[in-house]
């Protein structure tokens, strides 16, 4: 028996992770694990009151409950997107541990500054956004984001408008039949 495919899904904030997870994760037929929405669910579970600041305290709680929940999918062979974003000072060392598991494939969004602003601002009229600190995040430019530098197939995914390549094209990257770019 074959081992899982573990999808990372890494890039900047407002660089469309989420919204491409998901539509792999659709189109393979496999869960999506998204940290803001794990985060999002605390925030919910907690009540009103809480301010989002980056490293606030539930963020701290979601980083181990992310992986863990990854973990436990990928032990049960269940081919996972997991979705962050994984910057490598921060994520690295919660993903070094499932290579064991899992074939990696990498996909790392990139976005230009200006439309990853644009994104954010919209991001933070949305009401289940509570969790996130987007403010802190809005003038941080989208092209000094420190990739996750793990020794996997990578494919750069232009998210500017759509995806390029496209979907179909990712999907061969993720089922191992189509040609990494680093």
């Amino acid at each position: 028996m074959g081992l899982p495919t573990l999808v990372i899904v890494s890039g900047p904030s407002g660089s469309g992770k989420t919204q491409l997870s998901h539509a792999l994760a659709s189109a393979i037929g496999c869960p999506a694990i998204v940290r803001d929405e794990i985060k999002e669910g605390m925030v919910h579970a907690q009540g009103s009151g809480f301010s989002p600041s980056v490293g606030d305290e539930l963020t701290k709680r979601t980083y181990p409950l992310f992986f863990d929940i990854v973990r436990r999918l990928l032990e049960g062979r269940v081919t996972v997107v997991a979705e962050a974003a994984f910057k490598d000072s921060v994520w690295r060392q919660g993903l070094e541990p499932l290579s064991s598991l899992a074939t990696f494939r990498i996909i790392r969004c990139v976005v230009a500054d200006d439309v990853a602003r644009e994104r954010r601002l919209r991001r933070m009229a949305v009401p289940t956004r509570a969790a996130h600190a987007d403010a802190e995040w809005l003038d941080i430019p989208a092209s000094g984001f420190e990739p996750i530098s793990l020794p996997a197939p990578t494919l750069m995914v232009d998210t500017n408008d759509g995806y390029s390549p496209g979907l179909p094209e990712i999907l061969r990257f993720v089922k191992g039949s189509g040609p990494p770019t680093r």
